[in-house]
Order: structure tokens, then sequence, then C-alpha cells
């Protein structure tokens, strides 16, 4: 199988350091990426485990034909992944030779080390901490089909529906076949940790996106009405290019930029398979498109969530052990990039309300970048105040910083972001007084990206999709 291939070529070149998974997986032509990353960050979790069962197995020895790293991605599919169910091709007979003396090695392996599960085989550095706690956060695309039928679709298929959950402890709770609606967002399922679903008619349709609760944030803070134009401005993978284009209904326009061809090819089937018909895709670097450009004139907002360390991702760990704390200098050149980036998002003229994010933990890609852009900007535009209720603020570096927000495993049972919303305080000339109000946003009651300045690619529409399952 075509993936088997692929997953074993990514990890050789992560492990001879020629780049993160992710970079590799975007840049390989393998349509599925999600199911692509995930296999190479599972089989690297347990490249230790793996490597002593191939060699009591003698697996190498018996296959001189089978390269390591593909013998590595194959014996976990085998015993720790999905075990061929989706048939294996011509490895699948290769591995059942082997399938006896391959699953006793590993129950030795286990006998040897006084465990039960194979979790606790992996090495102290690898064993997830608060991390592997956070669920599965499942958002429903209203552009195809509502919360309500997604409900019932999963308890026709024997999950059972907890209702709405009331905190974090209910979240925590989670186990088997039962989900819950995330108390913030009501269009946020929510299911125990390890569920995968990205074989589930309902994903593969397009009826269901698979992101993370705290990734959710941005959009909903944004919360542009239908109608209205808006920015995307490092938009792949473009999660959150189709929750806004949810927002909007598909009514208005979304102009999504991104610089990397191949992660922008990826985010136009996305789209195309969530039903979004009001997003203009362009291959341009965002801080080269010009604020004056009359296409831009009716722009309200903007999305920002820009290139940054990635402290904050659970699988950061995996792709880079140890890297959870990025160097001084690679942290000192994503700041200036996103400090860049975010002044001229605020000098588009008819700009209202702008959400900065970033899936960092680190204060000099978030307050700090916040804080540069108010200072630059002094009474035109203030941090909004919102999820008061929400536990995890930003950190006090400055006065206002707290109207920040973060999230993590620990303290939200997320990945780790920081959100900011900034908003302007004085209307623009250019824009009449009715449009230039900000909508209210009932909060209580809510209903990545590499770039460097080069060409630039005309957009181009995204051709409507059929809205099937619509309700």
């Amino acid at each position: 199988m075509a993936l088997y291939a692929t997953a074993a070529s990514v990890l050789a070149n992560v492990e001879s350091r020629r780049g993160s998974i992710k970079g590799l997986v975007y840049a390989s032509s393998f349509q599925n990426v999600k199911q692509l990353y995930a296999l190479v960050c599972e089989t690297q979790r347990y490249s230790a485990v793996l490597d002593a069962v191939i060699a009591s197995a003698g697996l190498l020895r018996a296959e001189k034909k089978l390269r390591p790293h593909l013998a590595k991605v194959l014996v976990y599919e085998l015993l720790l992944g999905r075990g061929f169910r989706g048939g294996g091709g011509r490895w699948k007979p290769l591995l059942d030779r082997h399938q006896a003396r391959l699953k006793a090695e590993l129950a030795r392996l286990k006998v040897q080390r006084r465990v039960s599960r194979n979790e606790d085989l992996l090495q102290v550095g690898s064993r997830p901490g608060a991390a592997s706690q956070v669920p599965r956060f499942v958002r429903v695309n209203t552009l195809k089909t509502s919360s309500d039928d997604a409900i019932d679709y999963f308890k026709r298929q024997g999950f059972s529906y907890q209702g709405r959950a009331s905190s974090l402890e209910d979240l925590r709770a989670l186990k088997g076949k039962c989900f819950l609606l995330d108390p913030l967002l009501p269009e946020l399922l929510v299911f125990p940790t390890q569920t995968d679903l990205h074989d589930h008619p309902l994903y593969q349709a397009g009826h269901l996106i698979l992101q993370d609760k705290a990734s959710c944030l941005p959009a909903m803070l944004l919360a542009p009405p239908p109608g209205s134009h808006v920015i995307d401005a490092c938009a792949a993978p473009g999660n959150k290019t189709s929750h806004l284009a949810a927002f909007l209904k598909n009514q208005g326009r979304i102009f999504a930029f991104d610089l990397d061809a191949g992660r922008l090819a990826s985010m136009a089937t996305l789209l195309a398979r969530a039903g979004v018909s009001c997003c203009e895709l362009a291959q341009e670097d965002f801080l080269a498109v010009s604020p004056s450009d009359q296409r831009y004139r009716q722009v309200q907002y903007i999305l920002l969530d820009p290139s940054c360390s990635g402290s904050g991702m659970p699988t950061r760990q995996l792709e880079e052990p140890g890297t959870g704390t990025p160097s001084k200098a690679r942290l000192q050149a994503l700041a200036g990039f996103q400090q860049r980036a975010l002044r001229h998002a605020l000098t588009f003229p008819s700009l209202q309300r702008l959400v900065y994010s970033t899936c960092s933990l680190c204060q000099e890609e978030n307050e700090d970048v916040v804080q540069d852009a108010l200072q630059q900007n002094p009474g035109t535009f203030r941090l909004a105040p919102v999820l008061p209720s929400w536990p995890h603020r930003g950190l006090s570096s400055f006065p206002g910083a707290e109207h920040c927000l973060r999230a993590s495993p620990e303290t939200t049972l997320t990945g780790g972001f920081f959100v900011a919303v900034l908003e302007r305080v004085e209307v623009p000339s250019s824009v009449p007084q009715a449009e230039a109000s900000a909508p209210e946003i009932s909060l209580s009651a809510a209903p990545r990206k590499k770039r460097r300045p080069r060409r630039t690619v005309a957009p181009r529409t995204l051709p409507p999709t059929e809205q099937e399952g619509k309700r």
C-alpha cells in the first residue's frame, strides 16, 4: 500500500533530521495527510519498542528485502495500530508469516518489563502526560448538517449521548462509546481521547471536522456575520477557514492566503469536502497583500494565525523530542514575523475586529507580539474582554493582558493555545457608522504554515460543492 511506503519514507527522513513530520507529510504526494501523519507519529512514538520486537523476532534476517523503516511501520500497524483492516496490500501476507512470533515477542517484552498495557512500554520521556487526557473534539459542520442530526446519527450507531457537559470533570470521565456536547460551543461534540473517527462516514463526507476545542476559539471569537468580508491571513490547513465559512453561512467572502503550495492544495480539498463556496484561495504572502487594494476595502474581520513554534501542540514532542522550548534564535525569528504580520493586518482601513492566535506557549510569540501591536497603534485598537469565565488567562506582562486567553491540557483539557481579540476603538472615516458596528457576541451561549516573501498567484475561487445532508 502506498500509505506504508510513504510513511516509511517520511520516518526515514525524520530520523535523518531532514525535516519535521508535519512538513514532510505535507510535502508528500499522499492524499490523506491526516492518516499519514497519525501513522508516522505513532510509529515514531513506539520506535524503541518496535525495534526491540523486530530484533527479537528476527524479522529483518528472515525478510532480507524488507527495509528497516518499512518494517517498523508495518509491525506498528500489525501489533499496535489498525491491524491491516484496510487490506494491507502485498504486505499483509508477508506479515502474516511472522505474526505469531511478533505477537509473542511483544507479550514477552511486557512480561520482562512487568507491564500489561502497550503504552506502559514507552520510555518515560515518550509517555503521554496531560496531553493524553485531552478528549477527541469533533466540530459539526453546520454548512452540511446540524448538531442534532449528528447526535442522532451517533446514537443510531450505538453511541451513548450524555447531554451537554457542565464541567471539565464531565469531559475527563468520558469512556467507551459515550459522548457529550461541549459546554461552550454548541457545534462541538466531545468523545473519549482514543476515539478514531477518520474513517467515519460523516467525517469522510465533510459533515464533521476533527478540530481541537482551542483551535475553534479564533473563528468563534471573530464571529463574522453572514455577508461579511473576512481575511484568513495564514490559512492552511483550513479548519479555521471552514469554521469561518460556517459562521458566514457561505454568504460573504473569505480571502484566504498561504504561501505553501502543497498545504494550499490540501486546504482546497478540505474546503471542497466541507461545502465551502465563499472562499477565494491565493498562494500569496500575506505581508505582500496591499491594504489599499479595492478587493479588500470591505474587509472588517481578520483572522491571523501565523507560523509559530508549535510548542503547545501535543504532537510536537513526537516529531522533535526535547523541543518543547524552542531556541532563543528561533523564537526571535518567529516573533519578528508575527509582529510584522499583526502590524500589517491592523493597517486594513475598514478593519473592525481581529483575532490573533498561535499554538505556542511562549510569551515572545503571544503577549509580547500583542503588546507591540497595541503600542504601534495607540488609541486605535484595544484588547476586547472575552470569555470572562475562561479559566486560563494571558500572562500579566502588560496592563490588559488578562483579556487574552491561554489554553493547555492541564487547565482546559485542550491543546496549548493563545488567543487575543483586538477591536477598533474609533470608526474609520471610510466606513459608514451602521456598517462599522461590530456584532454583539453572546459568549455565554456561544453558539499553519511557513511563509517566505516570494511569488504571488492570482486568487482562485473554489467551486460550489453539493450541499448534501442538509437538514
